[in-house]
């Protein structure tokens, strides 16, 4: 199976983190996609509510949408999650699968201040989101990272070689200009963000009462 892994906070999980997921599952013709909340993020502050809350939550995303599911791997985890502990042990229960981490760019770009960022490729791909027509300067430390090992954009699966990790796939996704901060913001408000969130999400901040002031 080629299986897509998406990491985050999730606090709330909105359509920024859902829609790019889809595009890139369709892009790279993945067959499931793992969305995996962290427990305590090594670069964010810490969540505004409780992991549990946020599995809830996320799980709730999962049964709605066909080829997604919870992975709560790191939520279960009581030190930082380092990404590559995580790809390691995801590697370790899907042996024969192909993983392919998905991250945006800001993060490839900050990829290098990772803990054993080089050994991220020994377990999976990395998918990088990427706005449309967005290069990546020419001097920019990660850009040889990229030339050496990007496969392209995909439409369709194609081999990949003796491995099945290693590789990057930067994917061209829709922008959208959501922010989990923007929606507990306006929650804080008394703003109901209708366009940003699935209504299984609303359902549940409305009825747990989340990020009141």
């Amino acid at each position: 199976m080629r299986i897509g892994i998406l990491g985050g906070t999730f606090d709330p999980i909105h359509y920024g983190h859902i829609r790019p997921a889809m595009e890139v599952k369709q892009a790279l013709a993945l067959d499931k996609i793992l969305l995996m909340p962290n427990h305590i993020p090594p670069h964010k502050q810490q969540p505004n509510i409780t992991t549990a809350q946020r599995l809830k939550m996320v799980d709730d995303v999962c049964q709605q949408l066909d080829g997604f599911a919870l992975c709560d791997i790191e939520a279960k985890r009581n030190t930082p999650s380092y990404t590559v502990i995580t790809l390691e042990k995801l590697k370790s229960l899907y042996p024969e699968d192909e993983l392919f981490f998905i991250m945006g760019m800001d993060s490839f770009l900050q990829l290098q201040s990772w803990y054993e960022w080089q050994h991220l490729f020994d377990f999976a791909h990395l998918v990088v989101c990427q706005r449309p027509g967005w290069q990546l300067d020419a001097s920019h430390p990660m850009q040889q990272i990229l030339t050496v090992r990007s496969q392209g954009p995909l439409a369709a699966p194609v081999s990949c070689g003796h491995k099945n990790y290693g590789q990057i796939f930067p994917v061209t996704v829709t922008p959208q200009d959501i922010s989990s901060t923007q929606i507990r913001e306006q929650l804080a408000k008394g703003e109901i963000p209708t366009d940003l969130l699935m209504p299984v999400t609303l359902d549940y901040i409305q009825n747990q009462r989340l990020y009141l002031p």
